[in-house]
């Protein structure tokens, strides 16, 4: 399954990130469907060339005309942002009943802070690391997509509970 070998390699490869998104949504409680994963990624050159020796192992390929390994180079993923208005980078696997893997390369919430308030997870054996819920909450407020807001409300649901949880 795809899921778990990237969660698996990306472990191996020691690669900071975080899953964020309707899988990350999925892991914490909340079911709901969704055709890709969601990944926040420390876009230092180290940690973007562990991400790229992941890739290449997987097969993974942008689907814009880019080489993979141009992920790694911090100054051609800032020109994306600057001069493409690029959110978001999609690589396809090599099954194409795979889901897409978006990489947020230009987060509202910075990575550093977001990972300090990480939750990890298992998943099939590996260790995923999820986005905590407050952070998931600030990536998905104000998208204007239907589906965030649902999932936003969902979350805060949980977030209520919990601290019912704790008051108790």
């Amino acid at each position: 399954m795809f899921y778990v070998d990237l969660f698996r390699e990306l472990e191996k490869f020691e690669v900071r990130y975080l899953l964020v998104g309707g899988v990350a949504v999925n892991l914490h409680g909340i079911g709901r469907l969704t055709a890709d994963i969601d990944l926040m990624l420390a876009l230092d050159a180290g940690n973007l060339s562990k991400f790229v020796s992941v890739g290449d192992v997987l097969g993974l390929k942008p689907i814009v005309p880019i080489a993979l390994a141009d992920v790694a180079d911090a100054a051609k993923v800032k020109g994306w942002i600057e001069q493409k208005g690029m959110l978001a980078l999609a690589l396809r696997p090599p099954d194409i009943t795979a889901p897409t893997l978006d990489i947020l390369v230009k987060p509202v919430v910075p990575f550093e802070e977001a990972y300090e308030r990480r939750v990890d997870r298992s998943l099939g054996g590996a260790i995923v690391t999820v986005a905590s819920i407050e952070d998931i909450i600030r990536l998905k407020t104000g998208t204007g997509r239907q589906k965030d807001e649902a999932d936003i409300a969902a979350l805060r649901q949980i977030l209520r509970m919990e601290r019912a949880s704790y008051a108790v």
